[in-house]
């Protein structure tokens, strides 16, 4: 698509920030308001638009589209959406382990525990480790507060976290994530350390590699996206 638009800039609307082209505000796919709640995350999305040359390139807008999710899919069926998420904590990566006494489970264990261990104290939780990979179900007592612990995001916060969950394949590391200070690089170490064990074992695969910086900078997207979608003090 052809660069359609001169100007680009951004204006209060209620209580949130719209983006306009030449002066007319956007709309997202399903035709709604495209409005966000900071004039931060307005400035982003404004940039890029604004970076585009005279060939329009669909992905480079990841901001734009994590809104658009926020508002069209997230908003309109939260309940949904946080359904979804809890799946991840009956199945959270950081509690399945190699067996005991193989290498990788110790460095599962360093990497993991702390994680998990943090987000028990958090939370008031209880999560079960599990060696091998045969599925064991988590307590509903675990599963009922981890709910309660999604429930309280805005639509926004939802749509990173459904980013972040599903990237890391952990309920836990997504909600770290949206933590204030939040270490995204050591987070993403641990959800990619079983990827990583076996690139330090067998040898790292261009590709592979790749694939992995490539959704590493989705996962660092999605942490800025919620940090400027945030209105807390």
């Amino acid at each position: 698509m052809k660069r359609f638009y001169k100007n680009v800039s951004v204006a209060p609307d209620g209580s949130g920030w719209r983006v306009l082209l030449d002066g007319k505000p956007i709309r997202t796919p399903a035709k709604a308001a495209q409005v966000v709640p900071s004039e931060g995350l307005a400035q982003v999305m404004a940039l890029e638009w604004s970076g585009q040359a005279d060939e329009i390139d669909p992905a480079a807008f990841i901001f734009r589209d994590m809104a658009d999710y926020a508002i069209d899919v997230v908003a309109r069926d939260p309940a949904a959406a946080a359904a979804d998420l809890l799946r991840y904590a009956e199945t959270d990566t950081l509690c399945y382990r190699a067996e005991v006494g193989e290498a990788l489970a110790d460095r599962q264990n360093e990497m993991w525990e702390p994680l998990l261990h943090a987000a028990e104290l958090r939370w008031g939780v209880h999560f079960k480790r599990v060696n091998g990979i045969i599925h064991y179900p988590q307590p509903d007592a675990t599963l009922t507060r981890m709910a309660a612990a999604i429930v309280p995001h805005d639509s926004f916060a939802l749509a990173a976290l459904t980013t972040l969950t599903t990237l890391a394949a952990s309920l836990v590391i997504g909600l770290a994530a949206l933590e204030a200070g939040a270490d995204g690089k050591a987070l993403w170490a641990a959800a990619n350390l079983e990827e990583d064990w076996q690139a330090d074992q067998w040898g790292e695969d261009a590709e592979a590699s790749a694939l992995r910086m490539r959704r590493f900078a989705s996962f660092c997207a999605a942490m800025r996206f919620a940090g400027l979608a945030s209105t807390k003090p």
